[in-house]
């Protein structure tokens, strides 16, 4: 069993911090600094919270792909031999690249909203009517974004369950290759 218990562990934890960080700070967050009487502080103060769970988010990540490797490392022959698990692996794989990328994709215009916030605002990823097209344009995407990044992660998270149930001992032996 321990094999790969830490490994496992770390790649649920992560994963977990992924979704769980990414959510609360679409609706906590966000929705909090929508609440500041200042326009400008609104964007000022959501992209400061994001700012300080950046570094956290990074190292989920960089934690999560190493516990993926170890994972796939230990499980390279169930990889190999048994129907469906490599498939799977690939599918989980290219979910979770594409959803790093969607992430960082969002900071880098967390960045730049960052760098406008003096305009003001309705909320984080709401512009005012007087905001510049690069604001309006950033926040129309990261308002978006938000709401898709919690959903790579939860992919992420199903995904992994449903290999969690591939190494069911019947699973395992129904899906070997003859």
């Amino acid at each position: 069993m321990a094999g790969n218990l830490i490994a496992r562990s770390v790649h649920d934890l992560t994963a977990a911090a992924w979704f769980g960080g990414s959510l609360m700070g679409a609706i906590g967050l966000n929705g909090a600094a929508a609440e500041a009487k200042d326009p400008a502080e609104r964007t000022r103060l959501s992209s400061a919270g994001w700012m300080r769970w950046a570094p956290v988010q990074t190292a989920a990540f960089a934690t999560h792909l190493a516990a993926d490797l170890a994972i796939a490392w230990e499980n390279k022959g169930r990889i190999a031999k048994q129907d469906g698990v490599a498939r799977d692996t690939a599918i989980k794989t290219a979910v979770t690249v594409a959803g790093a990328a969607v992430t960082l994709y969002s900071g880098i215009l967390g960045k730049k909203v960052e760098k406008l916030a003096g305009e003001g605002a309705e909320g984080a990823t709401e512009p005012s009517a007087g905001a510049s097209d690069e604001l309006k344009a950033a926040q129309q995407q990261l308002k978006a974004l938000q709401w898709a990044i919690p959903a790579f992660a939860a992919a992420v998270i199903v995904l992994g369950a449903k290999h969690g149930e591939m190494q069911r001992p019947k699973n395992v032996f129904a899906g070997l290759r003859q």
